[in-house]
């Protein structure tokens, strides 16, 4: 990481001196005339097929008169393909053959070395530019700011288009469009926010593409109303908002709204809607796909039928995507029986259902205590192709649990895990508290020695239960001691704890104790 720095300033010192009567160009493409007076078949300007271009490569790099902008075909068309191992391997080839590059391929070069994480060679063929005598232009350039965001490294991203501005050069719409989005990426929104209104002094005229980036993560963030703000501004500014724009709003306005207000978000979500369709912006699969999810999470699931159920009135066409969200609605709200029909609907259309859609209805079954008919569901997915996660078997887990089918679920643990399949803390909860609720306190205790001896920070919900279920069981000094366990590995116990605490002593008429306790949730604000 040193040598990238001092490569970049070695660099910025060579452009300091080169670059101030630069021009940005891009060199001119010859044309196929040139290609038949030398004889060669000029070469397709992308080659679709990796082993077509090692072809092309190879049948070309010993024909001595051929032009080095048939090798930046290929030189693109591979890293095109992500074959940036092959563009360098290609590139270290053409200079032992003598080949003189041109700034086409030292760009795709550059572009290479930055997809590769290897930013220091990145520079350097920057410097190798300068002193072929070429002028660095705007793609190259953008090339380098790319490839320090896509690595991590905003701040030096910065830091070099401050340089080169300083220097005179003028980047484009890309350049920042890029700039926004590592920003925002690296959470630094604010900060996009404020390239934005920076960049109208560098003869750049924002674009919908960087308002879109902006609104996207203030919606992520659930700064919606920070979104809505922006995109209002963009109609000030006569920039038009797209169909990327809405559907990012409407979006944000139906699922990433504060729950207590997600009546409100929705009906914003239907402005919005209203404001693009009179704008004339087409709303797409992704726009009413958003909306039904907003009418799921406010329980107005008539609304959300309704909309899918009209779809292709509207002129769209449900895709999975679309399916997913109406049988995840409907599992989540116990109407798996309609969410199943869905499902077979998806078949008799010859669309792949995936494994989102196959763990939103063995999670739907799951909830109703119908795990009898999951396993067909499992066995399905193998068939099909579409891999089981520990999403799929957390819901098992969960439904097996409560069926009281604990040693089934225990067994089925053990299987995912010989299978590779790694369980989540939330699967060892869903065994914790099943065992515990059935009874089964020392297999519970065994679980949660096994966790602790692993590094596995224990939450207040897997404590809580295992006290209750010791409570329960008369065991109230063993219960006392893993309170005070739980205390010590700085897990703070909550309301839930204490209370089940207190009963089981007056139950047990330990009253002073119970004071006691009373005391201390006083004291913390509990009670």
């Amino acid at each position: 990481m040193a040598f990238t720095i001092v490569a970049t300033k070695l660099t910025m010192t060579k452009l300091s001196s080169m670059l101030r009567y630069a021009t940005l160009y891009l060199l001119p493409t010859p044309n196929s005339y040139l290609l038949r007076r030398l004889h060669i078949q000029p070469l397709p300007s992308f080659i679709n097929n990796v082993d077509d271009a090692v072809s092309s490569f190879n049948r070309i790099l010993h024909i001595s008169s051929t032009p080095v902008f048939e090798f930046g075909k290929i030189l693109s068309s591979l890293v095109k393909l992500n074959q940036f191992n092959t563009a360098v391997s290609f590139s270290h080839q053409m200079e032992l053959k003598g080949i003189q590059p041109d700034i086409v391929t030292l760009s795709i070069l550059i572009n290479s070395f930055c997809h590769l994480n290897q930013l220091n060679y990145a520079f350097s063929i920057l410097g190798k530019i300068l002193k072929l005598g070429y002028q660095p232009n705007t793609v190259t350039l953008t090339t380098l700011i790319n490839g320090l965001c896509l690595n991590g490294q905003i701040r030096k991203a910065l830091y070099f288009h401050d340089h080169v501005i300083a220097k005179g050069f003028h980047l484009n719409h890309v350049s920042y469009g890029i700039l926004i989005n590592g920003l925002c990426k690296s959470g630094e929104t604010k900060a996009a926010l404020q390239l934005l209104e920076k960049i109208k002094g560098f003869l750049v005229k924002p674009d919908v593409v960087m308002y879109n980036t902006i609104i996207d993560f203030l919606c992520k963030d659930k700064l919606v109303s920070d979104g809505y703000d922006l995109y209002s501004e963009m109609i000030v500014n006569k920039i038009h908002p797209n169909v990327i724009t809405y559907n990012t709003l409407i979006y944000g306005f139906s699922i990433l709204g504060q729950m207590k207000e997600a009546v409100g978000e929705v009906k914003k979500a239907r402005y919005v809607l209203a404001v693009m369709i009179k704008q004339r912006v087409e709303p797409d699969i992704v726009t009413y796909s958003s909306l039904m999810d907003g009418y799921f999470l406010v329980k107005e699931v008539n609304k959300a039928k309704h909309l899918f159920n009209t779809l292709s009135l509207r002129g769209v066409t449900p895709n999975v995507f679309s399916y997913n969200i109406m049988i995840n609605g409907l599992c989540k709200n116990k109407m798996v029986d309609e969410a199943v029909n869905l499902f077979k609907e998806m078949h008799s259309k010859d669309m792949i259902p995936n494994t989102v859609t196959y763990n939103s209805l063995i999670d739907g079954l799951c909830k109703l205590g119908r795990v009898s008919d999951v396993w067909d569901f499992i066995d399905e997915m193998h068939d099909r192709g579409q891999p089981t996660d520990i999403i799929t078997y957390n819901s098992l887990f969960d439904g097996l649990c409560k069926n009281h089918q604990v040693d089934r679920a225990i067994a089925l643990l053990k299987k995912i895990k010989d299978q590779g399949i790694q369980p989540s803390m939330y699967s060892y909860t869903i065994l914790f508290v099943g065992l515990c609720k059935n009874g089964r306190l020392e297999d519970a205790q065994e679980v949660y020695r096994d966790l602790t001896i692993k590094g596995y920070h224990l939450d207040a919900k897997m404590y809580t239960v295992m006290i209750n279920g010791l409570c329960k069981e008369g065991f109230f000094d063993e219960a006392l001691s893993l309170l005070s366990k739980m205390k010590d590995n700085g897990c703070t116990p909550d309301g839930v704890t204490y209370e089940i605490i207190i009963r089981a002593l007056f139950e047990s008429d330990r009253n002073d104790k119970a004071v006691k306790f009373i005391r201390e949730m006083i004291a913390r604000g509990l009670l």
